[in-house]
């Protein structure tokens, strides 16, 4: 296991510098994820770490040691891709044992060994196959304990679930969380799936156009987003964002489409002009009207088993939010919302940091 420090890392390709300055610290046995859109630099940081690309400026120490000169095998890590990378002509079992041979250990003990990782991942029945004879799940198990196999310092997953299904991808996410409890190799994860990276981390980076934009727990980003990216980014469906005015900064109170809307903030707002986000999951859609509800316009309604997504139009804004799958309401209809104040949060409409 290692920690693992950047330390001003930047990264350059013709001239474009698409990693600016990373700074960071990530601690052992920590599974840390960095999280954010295509195109973000999370895979070069990944690439960085391994390394497979070099920075164009900074250093990357492992246990205080700095690795930028060492090879990607003097590194001691273990990758584990989005594509498996398995080799198709070899069978599971010599896919498992084959970073044992080539360190050129006993034939016992990689036989042991290959039969251990296949018994933890649940592939013992599988080592005689071939890659194309197993499902995609089995597949990503054979590439997870071909890393595994190592005994790796440090384990580095590129988007290794991206290639499943819906219901595959949810399986795999437990049994990443299980083997990293028992193995507690410090892992480096990357995704653009926010909800893998909530449900997988002890700490998230959330990375936009080279930058971390905030790092923390993940109940720390979700609750507390620094600005609208990060809070627009993390949750599915997305945050609704609204234009308001601010009224009163003692308390703070704000003017959403001609409702007053209390605020808690963490300082003073400097401007008039704000946004204010509501996530659609605090937003709960009734047919009839209750005491301080607002009335809008529905406009789509998804079914989502126990409940329905609801699509609707405030003022000259369309948000989403909530109701249940028993209440009685139709597209085009009328529908009503309350607005938890206490679920707000205002944003510098400039800025996009939070207040």
């Amino acid at each position: 296991m290692a920690e693992i420090l950047y330390e001003d890392i930047r990264k350059s390709f013709g001239g474009v510098e698409v990693i600016k300055g990373l700074s960071l610290r990530i601690h052992d046995g920590e599974f840390f994820t960095f999280v954010g859109p295509s195109g973000c630099g999370k895979s070069t940081i990944l690439n960085i770490t391994a390394g497979l690309e070099n920075a164009t400026g900074g250093v990357i120490s492992f246990d205080g040691r700095p690795v930028n000169d060492l090879s990607p095998g003097d590194r001691d890590v273990a990758m584990v891709f989005q594509s498996y990378a398995l080799y198709p002509h070899l069978a599971v079992y010599e896919n498992l044992a084959f970073p044992l041979k080539m360190k050129k250990e006993r034939r016992d003990i990689i036989d042991r060994e290959v039969r251990r990782v296949a018994r933890l991942l649940g592939i013992d029945g599988f080592l005689k196959r071939r890659p194309r004879e197993l499902s995609g799940g089995q597949r990503q198990r054979v590439a997870l304990g071909r890393a595994i196999i190592r005994k790796p310092r440090v384990f580095l997953m590129d988007e290794p679930l991206s290639n499943l299904d819906a219901r595959l991808r949810v399986e795999m996410r437990a049994e990443l969380k299980r083997l990293h409890h028992e193995l507690k190799i410090t892992t480096i994860y990357v995704t653009h799936d926010q909800a893998e990276a909530m449900s997988l981390s002890d700490r998230i980076a959330v990375i936009h156009e080279g930058e971390i934009q905030q790092c923390g727990t993940p109940q720390e980003i979700y609750m507390k987003p620094v600005n609208t990216m990060v809070a627009g980014f993390m949750g599915s469906p997305p945050m609704n964002f609204l234009p308001a005015q601010l009224k009163s900064r003692s308390p703070v109170q704000v003017d959403c489409s001609g409702v007053l809307i209390s605020a808690v903030t963490e300082r003073v707002p400097e401007h008039d002009d704000v946004t204010i986000g509501i996530r659609p999951e605090d937003l709960t859609v009734l047919s009839r009207k209750t005491e301080g509800s607002v009335e809008v316009v529905l406009s789509i309604i998804e079914s989502a088993g126990s409940f329905n997504w609801v699509d609707l139009r405030w003022g000259d804004s369309m948000i989403k939010g909530t109701s249940s799958a028993e209440e009685p309401l139709e597209p085009g209809g009328r529908g009503f919302v309350t607005i938890p104040e206490d679920r707000v949060m205002l944003f510098d409409r400039g800025t996009g940091r939070r207040i």
